[in-house]
């Protein structure tokens, strides 16, 4: 049975064409003798319109109308995404879309550095040359489970939410009914994951002399860098972006101000992201009064507004990941091998937890947007003194006039 459109005289009209197709073709002589050929292109916009090419012949007029048709189809599908696309073709469109969200201070440029490794490393090895409706719930699954194996959970997580991110972006191009990457079986971490450790009074005392003392951190500047992640709890970047500028060492108490991180972008070296990692990142701390006065002591007098408080030996900004090998090598050496820099923050939130300070509190000291991210990952897990003792010390059975427990 045809079916099609009925027009205003209740006549069965032909079938619309497709979204770019082209119906029949046909010819008619020019007045200078040549050939013109026709037909009808439903654009991208879905507007069937009229699409001719004149040839020295029929032959030629018609090949050059199918190329026109061609190119014509390759400008409208040049964004169109369908189930034909090359996972990797559609990658790259998200990708691009990444590094927009860099590029307009959206998005962490670390953050883009870790799509794009495990794109490269995990996710395209694995679905690169698959056409998009060939990517499946079952093949996503066993992709991520596959480097859950060989790489761990937390690279799973990532590569998952790298897939996520490409087949999203095809299921709004109507590719997919629903993203077929939320459909996998969730992702858990190892059970033996360790509960965060931080430092002890003594032990934080213990390490801060040892690395004030030691040649090789003092040549490396090590000791008034961490000593200012010590006494604020701030990542090793946001540290190394410190100007003169962020710093008033004159008020009651003294305060730092985070304006950035320093970031490394492959191609561009070292430079101040104008904004911490998080919009909570921006903020304003305190400073313990030995950390004022160490500062003071630091600032040459001809220290400019603008200039870093903590280059590297060498001059310049200080790149994090060489700064954190630095300090692992100075906490080795001390004695804990088990610490890197990260303890430092650790160290802080959990001595303020130990001190009775909020959660709250906690989490806006060092930057995060929830509070549950710094009670999970940053406060030690008291062991023994959990208040339950004195709170349940009420719970005692009823007795009778003898002293007997009744019951």
């Amino acid at each position: 049975m045809v079916s099609g459109p009925i027009d205003g005289r209740g006549v069965m009209g032909r079938p619309r064409l497709p979204i770019g197709t082209y119906g029949e073709i046909w010819t008619q002589p020019t007045e200078s003798g040549k050939v013109r050929a026709v037909t009808n292109y439903r654009d991208f916009d879905g507007v069937t319109r009229p699409v001719e090419r004149v040839g020295r012949s029929k032959a030629a007029a018609i090949a050059s109308l199918k190329e026109a048709l061609r190119d014509r189809k390759r400008v409208d599908f040049e964004n169109e995404i369908t189930s034909e696309s090359k996972f990797a073709a559609v990658a790259e469109m998200w990708f691009a879309a990444i590094q927009t969200e860099v590029d307009e201070g959206h998005k962490s440029p670390g953050t883009a550095r870790l799509y794009r490794d495990r794109l490269n490393n995990q996710v395209l090895p694995a679905l690169g040359q698959l056409a998009l409706g060939e990517v499946t719930v079952s093949r996503v699954d066993k992709v991520v489970k596959a480097v859950k194996d060989k790489h761990g959970s937390g690279t799973a997580k990532l590569a998952r939410t790298v897939i996520s991110g490409v087949l999203g972006l095809a299921t709004r191009h109507d590719v997919y009914d629903h993203n077929p990457a939320h459909e996998i079986e969730r992702i858990r971490a190892a059970k033996n994951k360790k509960a965060a450790r931080a430092l002890e009074l003594d032990q934080a005392q213990d390490l801060r002399a040892w690395i004030a003392a030691d040649e090789v951190a003092i040549r490396r500047d090590l000791p008034d860098l961490a000593d200012m992640m010590l006494g604020t709890g701030m990542r090793i970047g946001e540290a190394a972006a410190v100007v003169w500028d962020a710093l008033d060492l004159d008020s009651a108490p003294a305060e730092v101000e985070i304006r950035g991180t320093v970031v490394r972008v492959t191609g561009q070296g070292l430079y101040i992201k104008p904004a911490p990692k998080s919009d909570e990142g921006f903020r304003t701390l305190e400073l313990p009064n030995w950390l004022r006065e160490q500062l003071r002591r630091r600032k040459p007098a001809n220290a400019s507004p603008a200039d870093v408080v903590f280059t590297a030996p060498m001059g310049g900004l200080r790149d994090p990941s060489n700064t954190s090998a630095d300090l692992k090598e100075a906490f080795e050496a001390a004695g804990y091998p088990w610490m890197n820099s990260h303890v430092w923050r650790k160290t802080v939130a959990s001595m303020m937890d130990d001190a009775g300070l909020s959660a709250r509190a906690a989490a806006d000291q060092l930057g995060h947007a929830k509070v549950s991210m710094t009670q999970d990952n940053y406060f030690k897990r008291r062991v023994r003194r959990t208040g339950a003792a004195e709170v349940m010390e009420q719970v005692v059975p009823p007795t009778d006039p003898a002293g007997n427990h009744k019951g």
